[in-house]
């Protein structure tokens, strides 16, 4: 008989939550039970998974009762409060909030770099950052070849990053731009059609907003090295899905292009996207719906002969969020990590 489980999807009507449904069909994970969690005035939704419509719940005391595995993004505050219940009640919870990505005792996982750290996983493992997934499954396999002294990444990131809600504001304000009317902001704090500005997460006394530390925290946790020199600008642009980011890399010795170039081209993850006579590189439009973290522009830095420079495009929704979740849960399963629920997988 082979092995299924009960999934439940905390936070199922948000942008990463109808991804991580849309994955676990196209990637089919083999579950036995579906369970769709949101807050009250969610409840009631129903949405498609394998040609039926499985209705929306309230997440509530007995939501977790005989689930296998908590597939969650539905914001720090709520996975504080019933992720501790999940594992309560014998739930594996992969979370996709930023709050328990520092804990000490909580992996932090990107299986293209650490899968071995969802050994240790006590009940919860975390989804890191969007920005910093991207960025780590381009830079780790050239980091396995020779280790990075320090990185400086700036971040070009689209309006998806801030949810569903946030990319119709952006189309709400082009139209109104463009009639000559003044946009309305919501979701963003000044306009992000034709426009963009320093991502506005609250600011430390050094300067760095915290989607920048998330970047430089995170990286050292999932590299395991707190030597890695990391400084990050991060800036929202009017793209409506899939963040960029411009990395300059620094290692001790020369880094050869080419051989940059060879690693990408078979590393987990990657696809490297590059015609320098056409001047073509990742852009945010093509990477949007994939997989991949779409990596070229490599190139020698001509400021620092250690140093070399890459451009990347990637799904912030998908491998930024919910394909890493997936992935994860994938993970677990293939090292049994979680508990499998003894009903058989109907083909």
């Amino acid at each position: 008989m082979p092995k299924s489980y009960k999934i439940a999807i905390l936070g199922a009507t948000g942008a990463v939550g109808t991804e991580l449904l849309s994955l676990l069909e196209t990637r089919a994970f083999p579950l036995s039970e579906l369970k769709l969690l949101a807050s009250e005035r969610s409840a009631g939704k129903t949405l498609p998974f394998r040609g039926q419509r499985i209705p929306v719940e309230a997440v509530g005391e007995h939501s977790f009762d005989n689930v296998d595995l908590v597939l969650a993004s539905a914001g720090g505050s709520t996975s504080k409060c019933w992720a501790p219940k999940a594992v309560e009640a014998g739930a594996v919870v992969v979370d996709n909030s930023s709050a328990y990505r520092m804990d000490p005792q909580v992996p932090l996982v990107v299986p293209e770099v650490n899968p071995e750290a969802a050994d240790r996983h006590q009940g919860i493992i975390a989804n890191p950052n969007c920005t910093t997934i991207l960025m780590n499954v381009a830079v780790w396999p050239l980091h396995q070849e020779q280790t990075v002294q320090r990185i400086v990444v700036s971040t070009y990131q689209s309006a998806s990053g801030a949810g569903a809600r946030a990319m119709e504001e952006m189309k709400e304000q082009a139209k109104a731009i463009l009639a000559g009317q003044t946009p309305k902001t919501e979701a963003f704090p000044y306009p992000l059609a034709f426009n963009l500005f320093p991502h506005n997460s609250p600011l430390d006394d050094r300067g760095y907003c915290q989607e920048e530390m998330k970047m430089v925290n995170e990286t050292r946790k999932i590299f395991g090295d707190s030597d890695i020199k990391i400084t990050a600008t991060c800036v929202r642009v009017p793209v409506l899905r899939a963040h960029s980011e411009a990395i300059n890399l620094e290692f001790a010795a020369p880094f050869s292009v080419s051989r940059a170039k060879e690693i990408l081209s078979e590393a987990a993850g990657v696809k490297l996207v590059e015609d320098w006579q056409a001047n073509y590189f990742p852009m945010p439009m093509e990477a949007t719906g994939r997989d991949e973290v779409f990596v070229g522009r490599i190139r020698q830095d001509i400021s620092n002969p250690n140093a070399i420079e890459l451009w990347l495009s990637g799904d912030q929704i998908r491998k930024g969020a919910a394909l890493n979740a997936v992935q994860i849960a994938e993970l677990l399963v293939d090292r049994n990590l979680v508990r499998p629920t003894a009903v058989a997988v109907s083909t």
